[in-house]
């Protein structure tokens, strides 16, 4: 009898203890959503301006100093494939600057902001003048094995995306290396999946920079994904489905780069960036009710690693202004802040020297497939691509919204999700 007592006092301290737990964690959630809806939208765009930089601040300045293959650490996934030393730079490099181009196309002006970007514009300058002399010490390889092929794809598309700032002012054999180099990659051969829009993004930049391109290297690619086009926004990943963030990825951003380059170039291709463009505006409006209220996601398929990467499309959906009618900017912007804030304020998100660690929530190793290394894990920075719209634009000066998970789960009304037909 004394020790049922015994076990009944035990019981209920264990109850009061979990219900205080509970209660604590739920003060703490409530108090920090409770001060990221109070932040002013300047405070909010400071904290992305401030995110990018603390990401591609440690590659950059290696770089600039041709010793980031001295100075970056390269960490990898326990079933990682190789040493990933051969591929991993221009992993790093080409993704960042895919993600910081809108920001750096804004150019220089007299706020701190206006002289941040001076700053970085400069430094990039001297990273790719760096990445693409083969005298240099940091000269990367755009040749050994399949993976330089993507890589420089990223590195093609972040010169698209930003012509007036890192294309432009390059002097004349830095324009000669990049084109180099790109050019060079003509010898790798994709995979028959996304991969083929690596080639093709590379000669969109040729055609848009250089005397010309590849037209079957170009065209082959959108063709095959006029193909494997699914329905509702969703493309596959070559003839299979596959659930994961690759349309958001790769796919959908670079079908509309490449088709935006074929335009700008007179090419009759005004349908295609039409269609693309509506299924790109479908597929960002999924996006937007996959982030949950916490500003979680589903940890859904593979390269889980590129954390916040994986909402890269409705960041370019953004930037373009293209959000379809039900979807608010403002809503956008709240949402990504409360998932990025989470995401790279999680312990072991960086190591003691500022580089990104493998991981979606922290410090994850095990998370990483076999071609991950740190370089990989720098396209997170593609979320960044909102960046582009400048201070002024409503997406950064309209107060906090919520957005759709966190309206319906507070018992809003919101309005019924539809497909499209094509």
């Amino acid at each position: 009898m004394e020790n049922q007592k015994q076990l009944n006092t035990m019981s209920n301290q264990l109850k009061s203890i979990l219900v205080i737990g509970i209660f604590l964690i739920s003060i703490k959630a409530f108090s920090q959503e409770n001060q990221l809806q109070n932040n002013s939208t300047k405070e909010v765009r400071e904290f992305f301006v401030a995110s990018l930089i603390k990401i591609g601040d440690p590659v950059l300045e290696a770089l600039s100093k041709n010793k980031l293959k001295k100075i970056m650490p390269v960490e990898k996934s326990p079933g990682a494939w190789d040493d990933r030393t051969h591929v991993t730079y221009l992993e790093g490099f080409g993704r960042l600057l895919s993600g910081m181009a809108p920001w750096l196309e804004l150019g220089s002006d007299n706020t701190p902001e206006g002289i941040l970007r001076a700053k970085y514009i400069k430094l990039v300058h001297k990273c790719i003048q760096n990445a693409t002399d083969p005298k240099a010490a940091d000269f990367m390889n755009f040749t050994n094995d399949r993976q330089p092929l993507v890589d420089a794809a990223f590195f093609a598309q972040a010169f698209i995306r930003a012509p007036k700032q890192l294309w432009d002012p390059l002097d004349k054999t830095t324009k000669e290396n990049v084109i180099k180099a790109l050019k060079s990659t003509r010898k790798i051969k994709p995979y028959y999946s996304n991969w083929l829009l690596f080639s093709g993004m590379i000669e969109a930049a040729l055609l848009k920079f250089d005397a010309g391109a590849d037209m079957m290297r170009l065209d082959y690619p959108l063709n095959k994904h006029k193909e494997w086009y699914l329905g509702d926004g969703m493309y596959g990943d070559g003839p299979n489905f596959h659930w994961d963030y690759y349309n958001s990825f790769v796919i959908q951003p670079m079908i509309l780069d490449i088709l935006k380059v074929l335009k700008e170039k007179g090419k009759k291709v005004d349908r295609d960036f039409a269609t693309a463009l509506k299924r790109a505006k479908r597929y960002a409006a999924i996006q937007e009710r996959l982030i949950s209220p916490e500003g979680t996601y589903p940890p859904i398929g593979r390269s889980l690693a590129y954390r916040f990467g994986a909402f890269q499309s409705l960041s370019q959906i953004a930037l373009w202004q293209e959000l379809p009618k039900e979807v608010a900017p403002a809503q956008v912007r709240s949402a990504l802040y409360t998932m990025v804030y989470n995401q790279i304020n999680a312990k072991g998100t960086f190591d003691k020297n500022g580089w990104l660690q493998i991981g979606l929530y922290g410090h994850q190793p095990n998370i990483g497939e076999g071609y991950i290394s740190t370089g990989s894990l720098y396209l997170c920075s593609e979320v960044f691509l909102i960046l582009g719209l400048p201070s002024n634009n409503e997406f950064w000066n309209t107060p906090y919204q919520a957005w759709t998970q966190k309206k319906i789960w507070s018992g809003q009304n919101i309005k019924i999700d539809h497909a499209i037909k094509n």
